[in-house]
């Protein structure tokens, strides 16, 4: 991260995941709302573990760029093998990034054992994953009071909502509504991490009375006073509010489009259903009526 490509490629595979779990908790529910469960992750029909392997691929992806792609020298360390303070954030994004790799393995090594207790465990590494996001991002060595620490801050509180969710899935499994809000959490993780990336490396979306600064390694948002920041901190609060207000409509939009497809496809195949059922009652009747015919004696009729 510390730069746009940085939030922007995590935000990007935060939000698809989001997505694809909403997707199929609605589809679920709206199938078998009677028998529905929440499971950690969904298989595909390309492969079962796709979903697990974009995680995978994807924080490999993000540790290497923090560790040996991004630095100078392509690699995190000083010529006596001590962390620097300008890598620090380095490392603590890539640290991020392992926790989820370490989830999204364990969730296939679990399910290829066939576990009893497979979902509920990869729901807890799920919780820690976001544990340690929170943990990280509430101390992290880069900026705490400018602008980028706002971002933060608010990043903070949605993460929170992941973890309080899927901690609640454990107990409530077949709570639609936690589900519901915990894939929400990640998209809405998604869409603040692009948010932030454009706003904090785009240099004609800086606040007015603010500018980019390069400092230990990257470059930082630094504001010419306590006014000018004061109101670009302000600017950061509404587009968290307008991003939550359009991914609580978009949330419903989609919600409402998806039950609608498939409770048509449930009522179809009930239907179907019930036409078989009467066509094969009608079919035993007639059945039964010829059985019955046969039974019956010749009647001679005489004039």
């Amino acid at each position: 991260m510390g730069t746009l490509i940085g939030h922007v490629g995590p935000g990007f595979g935060f939000f698809l995941i989001g997505l694809w779990q909403l997707f199929n908790h609605i589809k679920s529910h709206s199938l078998n709302p009677n028998s529905y469960k929440s499971l950690p992750w969904f298989p595909t029909s390309l492969h079962r573990y796709l979903e697990l392997f974009l995680i995978m691929g994807g924080t490999t992806i993000s540790m290497a760029m923090e560790l040996f792609i991004g630095p100078d020298r392509h690699q995190p360390f000083d010529p006596d093998w001590t962390i620097p303070s300008n890598h620090l954030h380095n490392f603590e994004h890539a640290l991020i990034s392992f926790t989820f790799f370490t989830y999204a393995a364990f969730a296939i090594a679990f399910d290829s054992l066939k576990l009893k207790a497979r979902d509920d465990l990869t729901q807890l590494l799920t919780a820690l994953a976001f544990g340690q996001q929170l943990l990280l991002f509430h101390l992290h060595s880069a900026d705490h009071m400018g602008v980028e620490g706002q971002y933060h801050l608010l990043l903070q509180l949605v993460v929170l909502v992941s973890i309080v969710t899927t901690l609640l899935g454990v107990a409530l499994p077949t709570s639609f509504l936690v589900s519901f809000i915990r894939s929400l959490s990640i998209l809405f993780q998604g869409v603040w991490f692009i948010v932030m990336g454009f706003m904090l490396w785009t240099p004609g979306l800086i606040p007015k009375g603010c500018r980019m600064n390069y400092e230990e390694g990257h470059f930082v948002v630094r504001c010419e006073s306590e006014r000018a920041l004061n109101r670009a901190k302000s600017l950061v609060n509404l587009q968290f509010g307008w991003c939550f207000v359009c991914v609580a409509i978009f949330s419903m939009i989609f919600y409402v489009y998806l039950l609608r497809r498939y409770e048509e496809k449930v009522e179809y195949r009930s239907l179907h259903a019930d036409d078989d059922m009467e066509s094969q009652k009608n079919k035993e009747e007639y059945q039964s009526f010829v059985q019955m015919g046969k039974g019956m004696p010749p009647m001679n009729i005489e004039r």
